[in-house]
């Protein structure tokens, strides 16, 4: 695993009496700074206003006392993720450390749900990607982490969780951050069937003769300059007993997009290896899905391909036909994404689910609009918004809900097929993007989450490294576990 800290070395109790750990931690808030007996010089050195991901070793104790930040506001378990991140940082080079976390946090969060958020903070600010190195180093040397928790929590069963949801993530983390040449299409794929095999999922694999049997034209017609072969994969959970609601992820899966004949500019194309990221995502929510075992049943498909110039390569005006029976003319071969998609969520309509969320780093005029930590949200039903605006906020996940405006329609609108690929205006692309996906969902309530933000960070920050950061997986298991 990527994460430097072993789920093994986390003991849960339920007192410290006894305790023999190298440091404690001393979790604070904003508004009782002065009960941590320091003097104001202290702190105005170091900084410390218990804000939320902040550590502050405080001075002449014995054994280290490492100050926790807790904020001045109603915690969430996002901030106390970040505070065991700022926990975890600062003790990263002692061989132990006790933690009152999970009991200070459980008044405000509940028991389980305080463990959970602090077990899932440790392990992935731990997290790196080291596995194309020469030479790794070592980034730890922390093997014991005790959490004291209230009395009567069921240590195993939340650390069983807290480490299949972290681990869930790494992994998609460890996908987008692959160069496109160490993950093709092929092993995207063979990587989305270990772990349906692994977790006792349905899988289902599409080759190329398969998905032209199919129709999936779009995802033919993106792959169609490449000398990789394309893969669409299903992976299904279903629960043992009655299964309440059919829930489908579709994510778009292009593991390498140099834009096609309309070929990418170096600066548009160096970070491209992240362009899986959505399937990416449904891989690892498949993977977390599966660990918690909702009684609803949850399909993911990831259609997968790069894009590539080659001399076969769709051109700009050619016509692909999509698995619902619409033609699309493609005005620029660098608009893919939504190609795929559109055979994507074609086949998942044919399940008739009661919902449908695809994931896609879609558009860059949504991180022009929106930056990089948040997720544009558009989609055709408002119950379905609300529904994952509301796992989206518990999970600690940023989204903003977008528009899909009637009158934006006629920019697709081709003399040659049924739609475009593009808008005929320059404004506007994310929501354009969205109204040619919604052509292939018909009735089913969809919601598109464009995560070309924050699939990824610059900085270190709570549970984040740099690189991928997982978006997308807590949010979609929130969804299917709290249906």
């Amino acid at each position: 695993m990527p994460n430097a800290l072993e789920i093994s070395s986390i003991t849960v109790v339920a007192s410290a009496a006894d305790d023999d750990s190298a440091a404690r931690d001393r979790p604070i808030t904003g508004n009782d700074l002065e009960t941590l007996g320091v003097s104001d010089n202290f702190l105005a050195a170091s900084g410390f206003e218990a804000k939320i991901g902040q550590a502050a070793l405080l001075p002449e104790q014995s054994p280290l006392v490492i100050a926790i930040g807790l904020g001045t506001d109603e915690l969430s378990a996002a901030d106390i993720r970040t505070a065991a991140s700022a926990l975890w940082r600062a003790c990263a080079q002692l061989e132990s450390v006790t933690t009152l976390l999970p009991l200070i946090a459980a008044p405000a969060l509940g028991a389980e749900v305080a463990l959970q958020a602090v077990i899932e903070g440790l392990l992935l600010a731990s997290y790196r990607f080291d596995e194309l190195k020469g030479a790794p180093e070592a980034t730890s040397q922390l093997n014991q982490v005790t959490l004291v928790a209230p009395d009567g929590v069921d240590g195993d069963l939340v650390l069983a969780r807290a480490g299949a949801t972290a681990e869930a993530i790494a992994l998609t983390r460890d996908l987008v951050n692959r160069p496109g040449g160490s993950l093709t299409a092929t092993q995207l794929a063979d990587e989305a069937v270990a772990v349906g095999e692994s977790s006792g999922l349905e899988v289902e694999l599409w080759d190329r003769e398969r998905l032209a049997k199919e129709g999936c034209g779009g995802i033919l017609g993106v792959n169609a300059g490449s000398s990789e072969e394309p893969r669409l994969v299903r992976l299904t959970w279903r629960p043992e007993g009655e299964s309440r609601a059919t829930l489908h992820l579709v994510g778009k899966g292009i593991t390498f997009d140099t834009g096609g004949l309309n070929l990418k500019t170096f600066e548009g194309m160096k970070e491209m290896k992240i362009d899986m990221g959505g399937a990416a995502a449904v891989i690892g929510a498949m993977k977390a899905i599966a660990a918690h075992s909702p009684d609803v049943t949850v399909i993911g498909t990831c259609c997968c391909t790069d894009n590539q110039p080659g001399p076969t390569a769709t051109k700009p005006g050619d016509v692909l036909h999509i698995r619902n029976g619409k033609t699309v003319e493609v005005l620029n071969t660098d608009a893919e994404g939504r190609l795929v998609l559109a055979d994507g969520l074609s086949l998942a309509t044919e399940d008739q689910p009661d919902l449908i969320i695809d994931l896609a780093t879609l558009t860059g005029a949504c991180l022009v609009a929106l930056g990089q930590k948040y997720a544009g949200l558009m989609g055709n039903d408002e119950q379905a918004i609300s529904r994952v605006q509301t796992a989206a906020r518990q999970a600690g996940e940023r989204v903003w809900h977008l528009p899909l405006p009637t009158e934006y329609r006629k920019q697709l609108d081709s003399q040659t097929a049924d739609l475009s690929n593009i808008g005929s205006g320059r404004f506007g692309g994310t929501l354009i993007a969205g109204l040619f996906l919604q052509e292939f969902v018909g009735d089913t309530p969809w919601v598109h989450l464009d995560i070309a933000g924050p699939v990824t960070t610059d900085e270190i920050e709570g549970e984040f490294t740099k690189g991928a950061t997982g978006f997308g997986v807590r949010t979609l298991l929130e969804i299917a576990t709290g249906w």
